[in-house]
Formats: structure tokens, sequence, C-alpha cells
């Protein structure tokens, strides 16, 4: 812990000097410099460091580092739920769809969104009852230990290292086109500033930074979205009416069909962004910073809340960019406009920048460095949960309950969950450098289907279903996982445009295999377990009354040790 004021003192000293070099949005070439992004940027860096510091003095023990003692309340919970929902990819990609797609842009913030009232209703009070520190807790509460233990951390370090490297490239993108740096020196930053974060400030620390920045956001969104209506006399009519009178898809984008035609693939996306939500390691993890169940469930209620208005104010933004910067030439690349005669196409920076153009455009030079700022933070903030996540599956998991046997020293826990961040921050740098060039989207989706066929459907099952047993839960979720990973790689997102195979020529015709390997994970399960007559099998089904009484009551479940 002493060795933070130095570390402080040193990102002070590095920033400025690294931020001098910025130029402004336009993919790479050196502009102007832009004092107001500069400086929102240094003062968020700043604050959060402070809440660092203030973070690591009060972390102690294992339950401070991976739980922030369950010391949050529900609406802090909430809002840190919500901000690790609201990532880069849902602020600067959803605006980005519709401002490309128009109405289709949608299908994303719904799909995602329908995802909470599972995790409300299904997981959230069970969770908080029967866990402590990890959803492998839950999943293995009457289980094998060891086995689900280590399956359910191949689950969580998969979905964290596709879901990290495809916030690092972004985040590289993003910082590359926002201050004119490096790539490889933005993905450094990023990643620097992460494993400061996490390793001196654990889930504190991370909780509100979560905090901070989803309030900024949502602010930013909101002043965006306002302006935006303000413009057009506060009539939504009008916006829409002239979005597609400028759109080159004219009345089309306000129909649904122009982003997913196929019905396979629109319901096998619509799975994984439904169940992937509650199968996220990062999120279920939010469930035990607070002090009971109940608290739990109000704090996802708060979530989708915050959830919900967010994706609306999207949506009027990107109809916003469409109207205000496509048809303004200084945010269009004159080269490619005079190829396509598209102002859509000819967005600088591409159709992911459409709301940090449309900051520029509705609140000038001030606020184009606040969103800027907003931004950066956003990516900071996720890829904070994400590390977070994934070393407490390597502490926790591997390490405290598979080679100690559950009885490692508090302080050798916290020191391997610090070291494995290290370790994640390094090698999420290194990823993010050699995918820098590589298409992203698809490891957003796989993180998703993994997440929806490996984690989500062995911790429901062992939450309500009696017959499952320790074989059932270990092979049908390595089926799972397994099948979504094939299902990916050979999909003509991943087979064609990524690995550069001829078009027409992937194995799989769905870029989103969920719904076949959701399928597979659920039928295995359940018909090994059937068929499961060990004598483990039986300890596993003898085992669920108990635990079905914690699960409804949470007698005897782990309780918050500070407030």
């Amino acid at each position: 812990m002493k060795k933070i004021p130095h570390l402080l003192v040193t990102l002070f000293i590095c920033i400025p000097s690294v931020a001098l070099a910025a130029g402004t949005i336009d993919g790479g070439t050196k502009q102007a410099v832009n004092w107001s992004a500069i400086g929102m940027f240094i003062g968020f860096v700043s604050l959060t460091l402070v809440i660092t510091y203030w973070a690591s003095k009060r972390t102690v023990s294992a339950a401070d580092f991976y739980s922030a003692g369950g010391g949050i309340s529900a609406g802090q919970n909430g809002l840190a739920i919500a901000g690790d929902y609201m990532s880069a990819a849902s602020f600067l990609g959803i605006s980005g769809l519709v401002y490309t797609s128009g109405y289709d842009g949608l299908i994303y913030s719904v799909g995602w969104l329908v995802g909470w009232p599972v995790v409300t209703f299904l997981i959230a009070e069970q969770l908080r009852n029967l866990g402590k520190f990890t959803f492998a807790d839950v999943a293995s509460f009457r289980l094998g230990q060891t086995r689900i233990r280590i399956l359910a951390a191949c689950g969580s370090l998969v979905t964290v290292a596709f879901y990290l490297i495809a916030q690092m490239v972004g985040a590289g993108k993003l910082i590359q086109l926002l201050f004119g740096l490096d790539y490889w020196i933005a993905v450094i930053l990023v990643g620097g500033l992460m494993m400061v974060y996490v390793t001196f400030g654990g889930m504190k620390a991370t909780t509100w930074v979560q905090i901070i920045k989803a309030v900024l956001l949502l602010f930013g969104a909101t002043f965006m979205a306002g302006a935006v209506l303000y413009k057009f006399g506060f009539s939504p009519e009008a916006l829409f009416a002239k979005a597609t009178e400028v759109h080159p898809k004219k009345l089309a984008i306000m129909e649904p069909g122009s982003l997913i035609s196929n019905p396979l693939s629109a319901i096998s996306l619509g799975l994984a962004l439904m169940f992937g939500t509650a199968g996220l390691p990062h999120i279920l993890m939010r469930f035990f910073t607070v002090k009971d169940a109940q608290a739990a469930r109000k704090s996802v209620f708060y979530a989708t809340g915050f959830i919900g208005y967010f994706y609306i104010l999207t949506f009027i933004i990107g109809f916003g960019a469409i109207t205000l910067v496509s048809t303004d030439l200084a945010f269009l690349d004159a080269g490619i406009l005079e190829k396509t005669k598209s102002g859509i196409a000819a967005i600088k920076g591409g159709s992911n920048m459409a709301a940090i153009h449309l900051a520029d455009a509705v609140g000038g030079n001030l606020f184009l460095g606040f969103i800027s700022a907003v931004a950066f933070a956003t990516i900071l903030a996720v890829v904070s949960g994400l590390a977070l996540a994934g070393a407490s599956s390597i502490s926790h998991d591997i390490y405290a309950m598979v080679i100690k046997g559950g009885h490692a020293n508090e302080q050798d826990e916290v020191r391997v969950s610090k070291i494995a961040t290290l370790f994640l921050g390094v090698l999420a740098i290194i990823l993010g450098i050699i995918f820098e060039n590589q298409n992203v989207a698809f490891m957003v989706g796989l993180a998703f289907a993994i997440a929806a066929s490996c984690n989500f459907p062995v911790l429901v099952m062992s939450i309500f279903w009696k017959n499952l047993t320790t074989r059932g839960a270990l092979i049908g979720g390595l089926l799972g996982l397994i099948s979504a990973v094939v299902g990916v790689i050979l999909s003509p997102a991943v087979w064609e445009v990524t690995l550069g195979f001829a078009k027409g020529s992937a194995p799989i015709k769905l870029d989103n295999p969920a719904l076949f390997s959701m399928t597979i994970a659920f039928v295995s399960i359940w018909l090994i377990s059937v068929l499961d007559r060990s004598a483990r099998a039986a300890k596993d089904r003898d085992g669920f009354d108990a635990q079905f009484v914690r699960s409804q009551t949470g007698i005897g479940a782990a309780s918050a040790t500070s407030h």
C-alpha cells in the first residue's frame, strides 16, 4: 500500500506528457490540441486514483477485496451494476448501430435489457443467499467442490478473456482517436490504470469508479439527447421525419429487417443476449457486495431502471447523429464522401464515433471533452470489473478452494488475487495489441454465448433442479463451453470475415451459436444427471433440500463485514 503515493505521482507526471500529444477525433491525424478533453481526462483519472487510495486503506480482508465487505447499499450497487453494463460497446456501439441501421439498432438494446428480469426473478436472491465471493460458490454448494469450481473458473476466465480483449481493443482505438496517441500507448495506459485500481482498491475502488462513471454517463447522455430534441422543438416525430429524409435508406430505417434478416440468427442472438447476462461473472459478483438478498433484488431493480433509461437515450442519440452529424461536412471524411456520396458511410472514425461527434455538434468543444473523458471512464471501469472477476476465479476458486482445499490463509488468498490481476492486466495488454486489427464484435458475442451456454445452465440448474449431479454439471457445462467456442469460430463472422475464408464457406451459418450450444448444455446436463447412479450423485441429490431452504430464507448466508 505504501507504494500508492509513488504510483500516483508517476501517473500525474506521465499523463500530461501523454495527453499533450493529443489530437482530435479523426482517426489518428494530428490536429489542434483539445485542451477541454485533456483537462477532463486528467480530472477524472485524478479523482479515481484518489478513490483507489482511499479504498486501499479500507481493504484489509478477503471479504473487503472481493465484495467490499458487503457494505454497498442497494442504490449504490444498482448504479454500479448499471455502470458495468453500460460499457463502451453499449454507449458507442448501439448509438452507432442506430446511426447506420436505424430501428434495428434497438434489437441489441432490447435484447440486453430483457435479460434483467431473468436475473431479478430467477437468481438474484438465491445467489446472495448461497454465495460468498463468486458464482462458483453457488454452483458447487451441494456438488463436488473441486470439479465444479474448475469448470466455473474455466467458464469465467474464457468469458472474461474475450470480453476483456474486446474492451481493450475498443479502448485502444477510442483513445487513439480521441487523443491521437499511438495505439499501443493507449492500450498500455488503460491496462496500467486497470491494474492499479484492482490491485490496490479491490471491489471498493472498482465499485466507486463504476458509480461515478455511471452518473457521469447518464448525465452526459441525458444532456445530449435533450439537446437533440431541443433542436427539433422536443418533437420526436420531427426528429424521425428529418432522419428518414437525410438517411440513404430513407423510410427503411424505421422498419425491422435491415440488420438481421434470418429468423434463426435473430432467435440465437436474442438467447445469447438475454441469458448471457445471467452468466457474466463480473455482473454476478456484484450480488455479494450488498448485505442481504432483499438488497440484491432491489439493486437489480434499480439497475434495470437505469439501463432501460440509458438505452432509450442511445436511440435518440443515434437518430440525432443521423440528422446532425451525417449532414455536417466537419464530421465527414471528404475522400470517402466523394466515393460513396453518403454522409452515413463517410463519418470520421467509423460509425462507433457517432455519439462522440454528436457531442461536438450539440455542445461544442467543452462537451466533446466531457463525453471523451466519460467514454474513457467507461472503458476503465468495465475492464477493472472484468479483471477483478477473473482474478477472483483464480485466487478464490482455484487457489483457495481447490489447491488449498478451503483452508487458505486470507492474506495469501488476497495476495494471489493481486498477482492474478497483474497477470491478467499484462495478458490483456498483449492480446489487445495483437488483436488490434481484428473485428472484435464477435468476441463480445462469444463472451455472451459462452456465459449463456456454460455458466448460466450450470448455475440455474444447480439452484432449481434437485436431480442435478456433479457429473452432469461438469460434462454438460464443458459441452456447452466447447460448442459455444467452436460454433463462433466456424460462424460466418469469424470464418469468413476474420479468418478470411471465401464468402459462403463457413461450416455453420449462424453468427451466434447460443441457440444450439445452450440446447446442448441443458440437454446433456439433464441426460447425464438422470443416468448418473453413482454414490456422489446420491449425495448431490440429498443435499438439495438444505440448499433450497437456505436459498429461500437466507439462514446461514454470508453476512456483511462492514457498513
